[in-house]
């Protein structure tokens, strides 16, 4: 089989098969969106089992061959297929997940199930809708649109779905040496990312790595009351909001030794690349949902805050329960908390020095345990490969502007490790999120806008890789 030609006429036949069919890739969209597939534990399994059998019945639906459900132990299943019918053309990694965040809490969203998708405003509004199921559509679409309209692809592709990215990828390490030589190729592009702003393509070359423990703090067999045992027992609530409040600095920075000395300064084009992004601090407040009267931290541009320096946060913290308080002094309090990282942080040594501060003196004398619960890596590109070259050529004709490079405060477990793996193979973050997308928060939403224009974009990446030789 020949590969499909990558002249101008080629990409138009392709991308008037796209528009022809925008309304076919959304319903496919809705249908992932419809399953429940939570990868956190405690929930329904089977139903992230459902999605990837979902996903690879549409693969084969699309065109993609030795579709398969990849299985490691005691881990949610990847969706895999393939086309590698062009001979002498480079191979692409096309990478998304089919699991998702728990909804939430449901009365906060605007839609009655969050597992129901429903279109408000050029929106469309569901758990999953965003992240990352709009990613496998968009390189769904695209597949499908060069299949229908030319027989053939302009490159080969591999594509790999994961179904457990939300709950940390816990087997992905054992996955990448058990299907090394399977998923090799030429570059990767990760549909997992954000547009800095809604209409404007971005590609994302800095992702923060990420460090989270359990510390539960202890001081009494049982709860007791807080009139007839307040003043003289210790309570162990109170302790922890000492220990959890030592670890940040008035500014918001992070109260431990040494915790900066690692952290890579900005280069000169780094410092003027943020500071010519379309933005502004208020426009930061409104799209970070901030309450008027809050301050923001660090005293540098909050994108450089937020992609370039670490960050602490308490994630979850229990005692009692709102539902259940009443007047005691509780037995023990819990919490989560998680640091970022960025470029050269080492997150072992990161790990060690939360540690031994959530340890250190323990007010009134209470039991303090830490559990580590996972850390994942930072990444970094210059994005100056060949692949980067066509794929911002493919955005600015997909989107009809000049795409910006960014960082991403968030973090992603897979580029770092498979970027290895595969021998240092260039790494595209190019996703269809948005500021306003809300993802993993009540009202997740996708912007079908850039939906359209993300599967237009890929479209036209796959002829202009060619192109760049």
């Amino acid at each position: 089989m020949n590969p499909a030609p990558v002249d101008d006429s080629a990409i138009a036949k392709a991308l008037a098969h796209h528009a022809a069919h925008e309304a076919d890739y959304l319903e496919e969209l809705k249908k992932l969106v419809r399953i429940p597939s939570v990868s956190f534990e405690g929930f329904d399994k089977a139903q992230v089992r459902k999605s990837g059998e979902a996903t690879c019945a549409l693969m084969r639906a699309k065109g993609l061959q030795n579709v398969q459900l990849l299985e490691m132990p005691g881990a949610h299943p990847y969706a895999y297929g393939e086309w590698k019918n062009a001979p002498g053309r480079p191979t692409l990694l096309l990478y998304a997940h089919h699991d998702v965040q728990p909804a939430g809490e449901t009365e906060k969203w605007r839609i009655p199930n969050p597992f129901e998708p429903v279109e408000i405003d050029g929106r469309l509004f569901g758990r999953g809708a965003a992240d990352d199921k709009a990613g496998i559509l968009v390189h769904i679409a695209a597949i499908d649109s060069w299949l229908k309209a030319h027989g053939a692809l302009p490159v080969n592709v591999k594509m790999i779905i994961e179904g457990e990215e939300e709950a940390g990828s816990g087997s992905l390490p054992a996955f990448l040496k058990k299907h090394r030589e399977m998923l090799q190729a030429d570059a990767i592009v990760l549909t997992d990312t954000s547009n800095f702003e809604t209409g404007l393509p971005s590609i994302t070359t800095a992702l923060r790595g990420i460090v989270t423990v359990q510390v539960e703090v202890k001081a009494l067999r049982q709860p007791v009351h807080s009139g007839m045992w307040g003043g003289p027992v210790p309570d162990p609530t109170m302790a922890l909001a000492k220990i959890l409040a030592r670890l940040c600095r008035d500014d918001g920075s992070i109260d431990l030794p040494g915790i900066y000395d690692k952290v890579r300064p900005l280069t000169e084009d780094e410092k003027q690349s943020i500071a010519a992004l379309p933005t502004s601090d208020e426009l930061f407040r409104k799209q970070a949902g901030m309450l008027p009267g809050l301050k923001l931290l660090g005293g540098r541009a909050p994108w450089e805050m937020n992609w370039r320096q670490p960050s602490i946060a308490v994630n979850a913290i229990q005692a009692s329960s709102r539902k259940d308080a009443r007047n005691i002094i509780c037995e023990s309090a819990w919490a989560r908390v998680g640091i970022r990282t960025v470029p050269d942080m080492d997150v072992k040594e990161v790990a060690q020095k939360l540690t031994a501060a959530l340890k250190k003196d323990p007010p009134f004398g209470v039991q303090v345990e830490v559990t580590p619960e996972g850390d994942g890596g930072w990444w970094y590109t210059k994005g100056d490969a060949p692949a980067f070259r066509a794929a911002r050529k493919a955005l600015k004709d997909g989107y009809g502007k000049e795409p910006v490079s960014i960082g991403c405060g968030g973090s992603i477990p897979f580029v770092e490790p498979f970027s290895r793996e595969l021998g240092g193979a260039p790494a595209l973050l190019i996703g269809v999120e948005d500021p306003y997308s809300n993802a993993h928060s009540e009202n997740e939403s996708l912007h079908l806008g850039d939906f359209a224009k993300a599967a237009r974009s890929a479209i036209r990446f796959y002829a202009e890789l060619v192109r760049a030789g």
